[in-house]
C-alpha cells in the first residue's frame, strides 16, 4: 500500500472510530493519542514521506496535512462543546430548573384539616363499606319504608337491599354493632346520590360523620364539640348558629350555619343532633343508660366555604389552572 492509499486509509479507520464520537474523557483520550499523539498514525504517516519521490511530495504532503487538520477539528469542536457544559454545570449563579411538583388536592386538604381538629379533641377515624345493605344504609338510621330518601331518584340501587350508601351515617352503624360504648369516632368518605350534576351538586362526594355516645351526654356537649370545630375551621370570630330541623336518626335535630360576609347571609354547613334512642334500640344499645350526638357534614361545602369556590364541578375537573392555586 502506498502513502496515499495509507493517508485515505488512516481517513476512513478515524470516521468509523468517531462515529459516535466518545463522550466520557478517557475514551477521547485514547482515540487522540491513536491519531496525533507522537506514535499515532498521522505521525506515522509524515514519517514516511522521506519515501516519496520529489515529484509526489507536494501533493501528498498537502493531503496529509488535511488529514491532520480533519482529525484536530474534530477534537476541538469536541473540546468547545464539552467546556460549555462543564461552564454551564459549574456556574452556580445561574437559576436553578423548574420542576413540576404535585399538590394536594383542596378537597384532601381539608379532610385532612378537618380530620386534625376532631382527633386533637379524642375522636378516633373509621371507615366503612361504600356498598351497604338497606338496613345499614336505612333501616337502622330509623328511616320507615314510605321515606323520600328510599326513592330512586335520590339512591343508586344496586338490588332491592343493596345501595351505594346515601351517607356515612351507615358506618355509625356497623361501629354500635361490633364495639361496645364509649364510642368517639369521625367517619370520612364518598357518599353517592342520583342527582342532576350542576355548580352545587355532584353524583358523588364526600362526606365526614361524627359519633359521639357515652353515659350522661347532652346537646350541651354537641354544641360545644361543634362550636370548636367552626371557631377552628374557620376562624375564631366566625359567627354561627344552630337551626332547629329534621333528620330520622337524630331527635332533637340541628343544622349549623355560619355567616358569610362576602354574601351577606347565613350558610348551611352541617347537620347533627342527639341521637334517637330508636338507633340505638336498632343496635341492642339501652337508651336509658347511654345517650349520643351525631353530625354529618359535606367536605364539598366546606371546602368551597373555606376557599371561595363556586362551583363544585371545579374539584373534578382536573385543571391544572385550578388546582395550582391550593
Amino acid at each position: 500500500m502506498n502513502l496515499k492509499e495509507s493517508i485515505e486509509s488512516v481517513r476512513n479507520n478515524f470516521r468509523t472510530d468517531s462515529d459516535p464520537f466518545p463522550t466520557d474523557s478517557k475514551s477521547i483520550e485514547l482515540l487522540y493519542v491513536k491519531y496525533l499523539g507522537r506514535k499515532g498514525l498521522v505521525s506515522d504517516l509524515f514519517s514516511q514521506l522521506i519515501n516519496v519521490s520529489n515529484k509526489e511530495r507536494p501533493s501528498i504532503g498537502k493531503n496529509l496535512n488535511q488529514l491532520k487538520k480533519e482529525i484536530t477539528n474534530s477534537f476541538k469542536i469536541v473540546d468547545r462543546s464539552s467546556s460549555n457544559i462543564d461552564s454551564i454545570e459549574e456556574d452556580y449563579t445561574l437559576p436553578g430548573l423548574s420542576f413540576p411538583t404535585g399538590y394536594i388536592h383542596p378537597l384532601q386538604q381539608t379532610m385532612n384539616e378537618i380530620k386534625t381538629i376532631f382527633m386533637n379533641v379524642g375522636f378516633s377515624i373509621a371507615y366503612g363499606p361504600e356498598i351497604d345493605d338497606d338496613f345499614h344504609n336505612f333501616g337502622a338510621l330509623n328511616f320507615p319504608p314510605e321515606h323520600p330518601a328510599r326513592d330512586m331518584q335520590d339512591t343508586f340501587f344496586i338490588d332491592p337491599d343493596t345501595v351505594l350508601r346515601t351517607h356515612t351515617s351507615n358506618v355509625q352503624i356497623h361501629l354500635m354493632e361490633n364495639e361496645e360504648p364509649p364510642l368517639r369516632y369521625i367517619v370520612p368518605g364518598r357518599v353517592y346520590r342520583n342527582e342532576a350534576i350542576s355548580f352545587k351538586s355532584y353524583c358523588l362526594f364526600h362526606q365526614v360523620e361524627g359519633i359521639y355516645v357515652d353515659k350522661n351526654v347532652s346537646f350541651a356537649d354537641h354544641k360545644g364539640i361543634l362550636e370548636f370545630f367552626v371557631k377552628r375551621m374557620f376562624g375564631e370570630q366566625t359567627k354561627m348558629r344552630f337551626r332547629p330541623s329534621f333528620f330520622p336518626f337524630t331527635e332533637p335535630s340541628a343544622e349549623v350555619d355560619i355567616w358569610s360576609e362576602k354574601s351577606g347571609q347565613w350558610l348551611e354547613i352541617l347537620g347533627s343532633g342527639m341521637v334517637d334512642p330508636e338507633v340505638f334500640k336498632s343496635v341492642n344499645i339501652d337508651p336509658d343508660i347511654w345517650q349520643g350526638f351525631a353530625f354529618g357534614m359535606g367536605i364539598e361545602r366546606i371546602c368551597m366555604l373555606k376557599y371561595e369556590i363556586d362551583d363544585i364541578r371545579l374539584l373534578y375537573q382536573g385543571d391544572m389552572r385550578f388546582l395550582e392555586q391550593f
